[in-house]
């Protein structure tokens, strides 16, 4: 998850600079924005880490449920 927000920090940064670029504001103003930037964007990235990996569990989670059913229902289906 650090990876995810270290990420998403690097990019946010980077892209309050570029547009601080294309504007042609002032060093200041632009640092200001893109350290905010920054901030916002690692918050997002920690966010979407978090749903990323909560789904991720609860799939391996449904796959591992349904592996375990599945040869119960094998069984019983022989059997008739």
């Amino acid at each position: 998850m650090k990876a995810f927000t270290i990420l998403g920090s690097i990019f946010g940064f980077l892209t309050g600079v570029g547009f601080g670029l294309l504007n042609n504001t002032s060093w200041p103003t632009m640092l200001w924005h893109a350290s905010a930037a920054a901030l916002l964007m690692a918050l997002l990235a920690r966010w979407w880490s978090r749903m990323w990996l909560l789904g991720l569990r609860d799939s391996a989670e449904q796959r591992r449920r349904a592996r375990a059913v599945l040869p119960a229902n094998i069984k019983s289906s022989s059997k008739v």
